[in-house]
Order: C-alpha cells, then structure tokens, then sequence
C-alpha cells in the first residue's frame, strides 16, 4: 500500500460547476471522510495495541481515532519525539504488514473485533516474539495450537531455507534453550532483517527491545534449561521413524520403555499396558525401517549412509540390552525381558532378505536346473561384491558383516538346491545337482576373486544334507544301472543280427565293445569328480553291469559257433566274424580292469566273473580258429618223418607257406587274442612237427643217416623259430625241444647222449620213457644195456612217488602220443639159416606188409 507524503495537499475538487463562480479551495480528503474511510486507520490503531509492550503505547493513550483533529496535528506537527514514534509506527506499518495481513486484508474485507479470529489477531512476528515478552513480563500465557500461516508467512519463510527449525518457537526449544540469550538476539535480529526486505535500515522499535531484552532473557532461559525435558509423544516419535530418524527416535522409544517399565510396578497398570503395546508397535515401525533401509543398501549401487545409522540402532539396543541384564542379574526372556537381541534380529533378517532375493531371481524363469542355478551363482557373486565394496565398511568389525552375508546366501543356495532335490530328474540333473553341490559351487562362486579373499576361513558346511546327498546318489545309481543295462542289451540284440550276414565292413568288426563302453564310460568318468566314494559306487555299478552282460555275450558267441553247421557263411566270412568276436574281448577286459581299480569291496569277485567270460569267448574264437588252420595243415603233417620227407622238403616247404597265409589274416586281430593264438598256434605246430617222429616213421640205419636226419631236424626247427619271432610269438621256449631232439639222435657215445637227455628232461618235465624210448627207435639202437643206461637218466630225474605235474602253457610231450615199437632182442648170430631166409621173405612182401627183420650190423628195416 503507498505512503502519502503529504496528506495535507490531497484536496478534493470543488462542488460547483465552473460557471457558478463560487470556486471554493478544496478541503482534505481525510477530512471528508468518516471514522473507517482512512486506510491507515486500522493499522494504526492494531499497531497500537500490537506494541511489543502488550497494550497501548505509553505516549499514544490519548491519540484514539475519534479524536481526528489530534490525529492531523499530532502526525504532521508536534514534537520532534513524536515524530520519532510516529515514524517507527509507520516503519511498523510498511515493513511488517506482510507478516500479519491475511487472504481476508488483502481482499480488502474488514474482520469485527468480536470474529472468531479477533482474538488473537497478532502478526507473525509478534507471535514469535510473544513467548520472549511473556518471559521478560513474568507472565505465563497458556500455549495455544499454532494457526496455519498465511501464504504470504510461507513465500517469506522460503527465504530463511531451512532456518525454521533453528528458530526460537521449535518443539524441542532448540537452539533458545541451548546457547542462551545472546545467540538468541543475534538470529532474531537476522531475522527481522530478512522481513524487511533485506535492505540497510537503521534500527527499529524490535531490534532496540531486542538488545534492552536480551540481557534479562538469559535468567529465563536457565530457568527453563533446568526444568526436565518431556518426552515426544507416540506420533512425534512415529513421524521420525517414517522421516528415518532412527536413531533418534530409538533413544525417544527407550526412554518411552523405561516409563513404561517404572509405571508398570505403580497403580497406573492400565495406562503402562497401553504404553507398553505402543512402545511394542512403535519397535514394530522402527525394525520395519530399519528392515527397508538394509533392503535398499542390498540393491542400492551407491553407498548407503542410513546403513550407518542402522548400526548405530543396533549398537544403541545392544548398549540398551547389556544394562539392563546388569540392572536385573543377567535374566531374560520373553515374558518380562528387556533383552530385543537387535544384532541377532538382523543376522536373522539378513538371511530372510537374501533367501527372498535368491527365491526373486529364480521367479518367473523356468528352465533347465543348469541355467537356474547359474543364475543364482551370477546373483550371489554380485551381492557379495556389492557387500564388500559397498557395505562393508558400515559395520563394526566384531560384526563379521561379511560372513554373516555369505552364511546367509549359503544358506539361502542350500535351500534352492534342496528344493530342487525334492522334484523328479533326470539322470543327468542328477549328476549336475551332485555336481553342483560338491565342486561347481566351490569354483563358480566361493573362488571368485572378489570373494575368495574373505570367504577363506568361514566354516560353511556342504550345501546339500547327508541325508539328501545319498538319497540322490542312490537314485542316480538305480536310474543308471536300469538305463546301461538297457542300452547294452539293446546293442547286443542288434548285434547279434549282424553276425550272421554275409558282407560287412571293417567298421563294423569293432562296434560291439566301443558302443557297450560308450554307454558305461559317461557315468564311470563323470560320477568320480563329484565325489570319490560316488565314483567308487557307480564303477562298481557299472561293472557289475558289465559283468551280467559278459556272461550274456558269451553264451551269445557259444550259439553262433555252435550254429555254424547249419550257417550259410563261407570259411572266409566265418573267420572275420569270428576275429570281430574275440576282437571285443580286449576292450572289454581293459575296461573290466579299469573299473576295478576304482577300489569298491566286491569289485574283485565281479571282475573274476568278467573275466571268465572273456577267457571263455577268447578261447573258444581261438580254437575255431587254430582249427581252421590245422585242418589246412594236417595232410602234410602226416609228410613228415618219412624218407620222401628227407630227400624232398616239400612237404614242409607247404606248411611254412600256409602259416604265411593265415598269419596274414591274424593281422586283424586285437593284440591280447592275437598272442594267445599265436602262442597256441606256436605249441601246436611243434607238437604236430615232433608227432611223426614219436611215432617211429623212420628208423636210421646208419650214423650217416642220423647225422642227416638231425640236420634235416635242426634246419626246419630253425625255420618255424624264425617264423613265431616275426608273428611275436611269446612261446620262445619252444625253440629248443627240436634241436635237442637232433642232438640225442646224431650223438654217438652214450655219456654225451645221457647228458643230452638230461638237458631235455630239465627243459621238458612232462617228457616221458615212451617218449625217449620212441627216440632211441628212431636212433636205431639196439643195444640194451646202452638204451637202459640212457633210460636211467630220465628215471633219475623224476621225482619218487608222484607224478610230474606240468602247467598247461608249458605242457608239450604230455601232448603227444606214441606208438609201441618191438625190437628184436635176439642176438644176430644165433639165428638159424633158416630164420634169416624167413627174414629175407617178409623183406620181399609189400611196403604195407614188411616187419622187421634181421639185417647187416642189426639194423632195422623202414615200415
């Protein structure tokens, strides 16, 4: 609103028009006016009674505003202290109208004193200033409720940015009762200057109170520092917890507890019993809040400072809890105990909160258990990470924040994967769960760099009970064992089917055992690196597995050989299935081994199982087909040993090119089967190379004879040994049986051919007197004394009273029958002329038909 200046000038026009000649000078608006028609009226007169003095001032009792014509004289002359007043009125009346004109002044409506708001109609200034007056006066006003500042109080008070709470008229006293008066003057009077408007203006009526005051305010202010501080009631402390001041208002709920505690051993039990259950639903909000705030940290990608304040309600409360187990002996409990346990309430909501962000990663994306828990792996890295870039350093070191964090998130893992463990799964959901819980967990998540350095030393126990760890192993064993016996009875089936076809390729000769330890070789090298004795388990299922489908498989290789007969295959094909069928064996048996070696108790009687099939089936295969080869061979076997067989080496010339042949076609042949057949294979040839000569075929006439025999002996013996050393044969003992033989044959005193035979015999257990007999037959000896004589050798060498026990990869003689040959033991001489005419009949007889008979020097004729 202007200020007129002068208001004595304002005249207002005359009346009269301008020809009436009667101008008359113009009188005062004011003058014309009634009592309410100056606008400065009511200010002046608010003004008055608004003094800071309470009442009307001293020196304008008298200046009513009936009296007009006072009015006129005292604004515009008078004194100059008049004037003084009356500029300090108006300096009132333009700076401070602001802080007291409501919507209603401004709007220009007029409020009767005898309104509802008459009577307080103080400005805002005032109303600050008044309980300052009413201490200086000694008089106590009752408090009223504050009413809602105007609009205009608001925009001014926007100014003072954040200083409201500094004022003198807060709820707790504030700063006024904290530092005195003289802090108290100095901010009213910052105050007061910013209401003006901020400009340089010399001192008001206030400011002179201020500093005249503020000397008799500072008695005041020690008389209220010495009365107790009220506490905050439930809503003011239930507004700081949602403003999240926490600790504050956890000290305000204590002390609130604390009253309860005291009221509740007095009469007032019913006013205590509600305290109590507002001090029970205020701890409710608190915890709520400080619940929310560790939540937000958790997800926050900043530091969080009300974690700080968090730990220090918690520090607070444990502070709260140690004295009063002081104060009551160390008892507590739930029906009368203080003791809130806030340190184990938020280990405890660390791990519900980690157990509903691990449950809220799994939500709503379904899938393969493998992708949920690389999920959960990803999520809990993260988290321990933020926890210890982030959050860490909020907790006191006593708090083990992070192991508290990582038990949590163990725990939390724990119950997923148990959970998981509860559903049907397959077998290879299985594994990776047992997997999971044994090694993955340890390497995807315990050894990240950001968290191994504090995870080493937490003692955190396996993620999966005992319980539940072996109920899982037991059902992946059962599922496994059902599913390998399956799929190899199944390969064997299609096998079976193949082998009686006429034309197959060279890949199929190996399919049989590859498929059948393809199915076994998954669980077996994948069981082991979850755990040891879970390996040790499956092997030993595996192999028993294995063991059971052996024995079906050699009764299956029985029926195809057994078949034969009726089989349409020809010899070629008959001897690649029967290679393709001893050639499973070695895989077989290596695999057998493997499994063994795994360690299970039983795992040695089932491995002997395993390998009597494969011997059964190994032995039968080579029989077939070392029978395939002698039934080529034998016609000229029964060559040898004769005189056409002496002069003409074709005979064995036809055997050694036959071997050739069938070695050729042994090539394909696994390593083990093809040893034990050559080795076999090896005996057998020696023992059919020496059957002619056990069996006398020819008889030396003459030490000529015998030298040309043992050469011709020592020659072939030569070319079989040079033979088996290119087949790798493994029967080298072999080689020396024929050169021996020659030996005793071409030797001609008897000493020499003693120790001979007692070289053979050492060599050769199992060679017998027939045997050696048989030999001297061949010699063409027919002295008895020397032939007893070379007989006692032997005799001497055998052990009394038990036969020679030889084992049967070493047996040889044993092997070879011999043929019963009478020698004439009559001395030449005294045979008749007669006897030896008889003698030269039978001699004239038929090859088939001749004997022996008496001839030159006693030699024996060949049959």
């Amino acid at each position: 609103m202007p200020v007129l200046k002068n208001p004595c000038q304002l005249k207002m026009a005359s009346r009269g028009t301008a020809g009436s000649g009667g101008g008359s000078s113009g009188t005062l608006i004011l003058a014309k006016e009634g009592l309410g028609a100056n606008p400065f009226e009511e200010d002046l007169e608010e003004n008055e009674r608004d003094s800071f003095l309470g009442g009307l001032s001293p020196g304008r009792e008298t200046a009513l505003p009936g009296h007009r014509g006072d009015f006129e004289r005292g604004l515009f002359g008078g004194s100059p202290e008049d004037r003084y007043r009356r500029r300090a009125t108006l300096e009132k009346l333009v700076g401070l109208s602001p802080f007291r004109l409501g919507k209603g002044k401004k709007s220009g409506e007029k409020r009767s004193p005898s309104s509802e708001h008459g009577a307080d109609r103080r400005s805002f200034l005032e109303r600050m200033m008044l309980p300052l007056m009413e201490g200086n006066l000694g008089q106590r006003v009752p408090e009223k409720r504050k009413p809602r500042r105007c609009s205009e109080d608001f925009s001014l008070l926007q100014r003072f940015n954040g200083r409201r709470k500094e004022g003198l008229y807060s709820s707790d006293c504030g700063l006024a009762e904290e530092n005195g008066a003289s802090g108290d003057a100095m901010k009213r009077g910052s105050f007061l200057k910013i209401g003006l408007g901020g400009k340089v203006r010399r001192a008001s009526l206030v400011e002179k109170l201020n500093q005249t005051e503020g000397s008799e305010a500072a008695p005041v202010a020690e008389e209220r520092d010495l009365k107790p501080k009220e506490p905050l009631s439930v809503l003011e402390i239930l507004n700081l917890i949602h403003r999240r001041d926490l600790l504050l208002a956890d000290e305000h709920i204590i002390e609130l507890e604390a009253e309860c505690a005291r009221e509740s051993s007095k009469e007032s039990w019913k006013d205590g019993s509600r305290k109590a259950r507002d001090v029970a639903l205020l701890y409710k909000e608190l915890q709520e809040q400080l619940w929310a705030v560790l939540a937000e940290s958790l997800a926050a990608k900043s530091t969080s400072l009300p974690l700080e304040h968090v730990v220090q309600v918690i520090e607070q409360e444990e502070a709260t809890d140690r004295k009063w187990l002081e104060a009551h002996g160390g008892s507590g409990g739930a029906s009368g105990a203080r003791p809130r346990q806030m340190k184990k309430q938020w280990a405890e909501e660390v791990d519900r909160l980690v157990s509903q962000k691990l449950w809220q990663c799994m939500e709503g994306r379904a899938g393969a258990i493998a992708s949920q828990m690389d999920r959960l792996a990803k999520c809990t890295v993260d988290d321990l990470t933020t926890v210890k870039s982030r959050l860490l350093h909020a907790y006191p070191k006593e708090y083990q924040a992070f192991g508290v964090y990582l038990g949590s998130y163990h725990r939390g893992l724990a119950r997923c994967l148990a959970e998981m463990a509860q559903k049907q799964m397959s077998i290879s959901e299985i594994y990776f769960v047992l997997d999971w819980s044994s090694n993955i967990y340890q390497r995807e998540v315990l050894s990240q760099p950001e968290v191994a350095p504090l995870a080493k030393g937490q003692v955190l126990g396996p993620l999966l009970s005992l319980e539940t760890q072996r109920s899982l192993e037991d059902q992946c064993i059962a599922a496994v064992k059902v599913k390998i016996v399956n799929d190899m009875n199944q390969e064997l089936q299609k096998e079976e089917g193949r082998w009686a076809q006429e034309d197959q390729d060279d890949s199929f000769q190996f399919g049989l055992s590859g498929k059948v330890i393809l199915a076994l070789k998954g669980h077996a090298d994948r069981a082991p690196q979850i755990t040891e004795d879970f390996g040790r388990r499956v092997a030993h299922c595996c192999l028993a597995s294995l063991a059971a489908f052996l024995q079906s498989f050699q009764k299956k290789v029985e029926k195809f050989h057994e078949g034969q007969m009726d089989s349409s295959l020809t010899p070629g094909s008959y001897m690649g299935r029967t290679i393709m069928l001893v050639n499973c064996c070695p895989p077989f048996r290596d695999y057998v081994e493997h499994l063994a070696k795994f360690g299970h108790p039983d795992s040695e009687a089932v491995r002997q199982l395993a390998g009597s099939s494969l011997d059964r089936v190994t032995r039968l295969c080579n029989q077939v087909l070392a029978d395939h080869l002698f039934q080529s061979l034998k016609p000229y076997f029964c060559k040898l040993m004769k005189r056409k067989w002496l002069n003409n080496p074709e005979a064995f010339s036809t055997i050694m090119a036959l071997l050739a042949e069938h070695a050729q076609k042994l090539r394909k042949m696994k390593l083990g089967p093809y040893q034990m057949l050559v080795r076999d294979v090896h005996r057998q040839v020696l023992i059919e190379y020496v059957r002619p000569l056990m069996r006398v075929r020819i008889i030396c006439t003459s030490s000529k004879m015998r030298a040309k025999v043992a050469n011709r002996l020592r020659s072939e013996a030569k070319q079989l040994q040079e033979f088996f050393i290119q087949l790798e044969s493994s029967s080298s003992w072999l080689d020396s049986v024929v050169p021996h033989l020659a030996e005793i044959l071409e030797l001609e005193d008897t000493p020499t051919i003693q120790m001979e035979v007692a070289f053979l015999a050492r060599e050769f257990p199992d060679v017998q007197k027939k045997h050696l007999s048989a030999l001297l037959d061949v010699r063409g000896l027919q002295s008895q004394t020397q032939r007893q004589a070379i007989l006692a050798v032997l005799e001497s060498l055998e052990p009394t009273g038990a036969e020679v026990t030889v084992p049967q990869d070493r047996a040889f003689f044993s092997e070879i029958p011999t043929s019963e040959v009478f020698c004439v033991r009559v001395q030449l001489h005294r045979l008749s002329h007669f006897g030896l005419a008889c003698i030269s009949r039978v001699r004239r007889r038929p090859p088939r038909l001749q004997r022996r008979g008496p001839r030159e020097k006693g030699a024996e004729a060949p049959l």
